[in-house]
C-alpha cells in the first residue's frame, strides 16, 4: 500500500480558512446552510470522488448491484455527518426538515434504500452529551476495517470526511407586534408563550442541582457563564435582552471544541473532520432563523476553530434592518464578524496501521 499523500487534502484545508465566513447574524436558514456549511464543506472535498451511498461498496456483491460499486483507483473521499438538536419539539419540525434538505441530503450516508443514515443526537440544550462520546460514535460508524483497507489501497490521497454540525435553539416572541422577547416563543398563535430552550431557560433561572440536565449545561456553559447568566442581562443596544440566546450560543460554541478536540483522537491521519456551530431562532407560524456562530477543521496535526468567543460579559448586540425585518446581530467586545479569530491546537495524529 502506498503511504498517504496528505499535500492535496492539506491543500483544500489551507484553502479553506482562506474562505470567507459571517458569524452572528440571524439569517434564513438556507442562506447559512448553503453559503455557510455546504459551501465550505464542498471546497474541503473538491476534485474527489464523493463515497456516501452504501450502493457504492457493492463490488463484492454476487448480485447485479455490484455494478453499483466505485472504482476506488480515483482519488476519494467517504462523508459521514452526525448532528445535535435539541429533543424540545419546538426544535423539530420545519427547522430540522431544512438541514436535512439542503446539508445531511448531499454528506449523510444514503442507505441501499436510499434512506439518509445520519448520527443524530437529541440532548436537551442541543450541545453536546458528551462531546467525546459524540466524535468516537461518528467516527466508528463510518467505515469499518475491510472497506478502511480498500479505500486507502485504492489511490494514495483518499480521504474520510467527518462532518459534524452542533445545533442549539432559542425562542424568538414578538409581543404587541413590537417588543421582541428571546427565550420564549409559541407552538401556535392560539398556544401560552413558553420557554425555548426550555432546558437553559430552565437551568439559568430554576436551577435544580439534583436535575442532570441543569448539571450538564451548566457544565456547558462554565462556571463563570453560569453564573453571569443566572444573574444579570444582557442587552442589545435597543433595549432588548437576548441573554437566553446568548446562553444557547456558548453552549454551541464549546460544544464545538470539545467535539473537534475528541474527534482528532478518533480519526487516523486520513480522516478529515469539519465542524460547525449554529443556533436556531424559533418563531410562531414563521420560519426559523439560524445565527452561524463557529466552525472547526481537524486535519493533519492541527485543530483550528474560527467562533465566537464564549465569555457571557463581553456580549452584546443589536436589531437591525435585513430582509425587510428586524434581525439580531450579536457582537462580541470589539471583534470583527466578518474576519474573526482563530485558534490553533496541535495533536498528534494517529497511524491507521494499514
Amino acid at each position: 500500500m502506498m503511504p498517504f499523500d496528505a499535500a492535496a487534502t492539506q491543500k483544500r484545508v489551507d484553502n479553506f480558512w482562506q474562505l470567507p465566513a459571517s458569524f452572528g447574524m440571524e439569517r434564513n436558514a438556507y442562506h447559512n446552510y448553503l453559503n455557510e456549511l455546504v459551501s465550505d464543506r464542498y471546497a474541503l472535498i473538491h476534485g474527489l470522488q464523493i463515497l456516501r451511498d452504501e450502493l457504492q461498496f457493492a463490488a463484492a456483491s454476487p448480485t447485479a448491484v455490484k455494478a453499483c460499486g466505485a472504482d476506488l483507483s480515483l482519488p476519494s473521499v467517504v462523508t459521514t455527518l452526525g448532528y445535535t438538536n435539541c429533543g424540545d419539539r419546538i426544535h423539530q419540525g420545519e427547522a430540522t426538515k431544512r438541514y436535512r434538505d439542503v446539508v445531511a441530503s448531499r454528506f449523510a450516508t444514503l442507505s441501499e434504500i436510499g434512506e439518509l443514515k445520519l448520527e443524530a443526537f437529541f440532548p436537551a440544550g442541543g450541545g453536546t452529551d458528551n462531546g467525546a462520546t459524540l466524535a468516537h460514535v461518528t467516527v466508528a460508524h463510518e467505515l469499518d476495517e475491510h472497506l478502511k483497507h480498500q479505500l486507502y489501497a485504492g489511490n494514495p490521497q483518499s480521504i474520510s470526511l467527518v462532518a459534524i454540525d452542533l445545533k442549539t435553539h432559542v425562542g424568538r416572541l414578538r409581543e404587541g407586534g413590537k417588543h421582541v422577547i428571546y427565550g420564549k416563543t409559541r407552538e401556535s398563535p392560539w398556544r401560552e408563550p413558553r420557554a425555548a430552550c426550555g432546558a437553559i431557560v430552565g437551568a439559568l433561572t430554576d436551577y435544580h442541582p439534583q436535575n442532570l440536565i441543569h448539571r450538564r449545561i451548566r457544565d456547558d456553559l462554565g462556571e463563570k457563564n453560569f453564573r453571569y447568566l443566572s444573574t444579570n442581562h444582557i442587552l442589545t443596544d435597543e433595549g432588548v435582552d437576548i441573554t437566553m440566546a446568548v446562553a444557547a450560543v456558548i453552549v454551541a460554541i464549546r460544544g464545538i471544541r470539545h467535539t473537534a478536540l475528541a474527534l482528532s483522537q478518533e480519526m487516523d491521519e486520513r480522516g478529515l473532520g469539519h465542524l460547525t456551530a449554529s443556533t436556531t431562532v424559533n418563531r410562531p407560524s414563521r420560519d426559523d432563523l439560524v445565527i452561524y456562530l463557529a466552525r472547526a477543521t481537524v486535519f493533519n496535526g492541527k485543530v483550528r476553530i474560527q467562533s465566537l468567543g464564549t465569555g457571557a460579559e463581553h456580549y452584546g448586540g443589536r436589531l437591525g434592518e435585513y430582509a425587510g425585518e428586524k434581525r439580531l446581530q450579536l457582537r462580541y467586545g470589539h471583534w470583527d464578524n466578518e474576519n474573526l479569530p482563530v485558534e490553533e491546537i496541535a495533536y498528534k495524529v494517529r497511524d491507521s496501521g494499514l
